[in-house]
């Protein structure tokens, strides 16, 4: 497959990703369900950048690589 998700993209979401844990895990979230979906969006965004692939982007054809020259 390829790469559809470039630098700033992949800044974005660990940011987004590490503050997501971070209120899943310290806030008083009484439901254990709204944590456990919370974790589960964290863990999205840091296998996504991991791997550089974002099946939502490639289904809509959403490319946010730096241009090749």
């Amino acid at each position: 497959m390829n790469k559809n998700i470039g630098s700033t993209d992949k800044i974005i979401r660990v940011v987004l990703g590490i503050a997501i844990s971070y209120f899943a895990y310290s806030a008083s979230i009484d439901q254990n369900w709204i944590r456990t979906v919370l974790f589960i969006i964290s863990a999205i965004l840091f296998i996504t950048t991991a791997f550089s692939i974002c099946p939502l982007y490639k289904l809509f054809g959403i490319n946010t690589c730096e241009i090749k020259k």
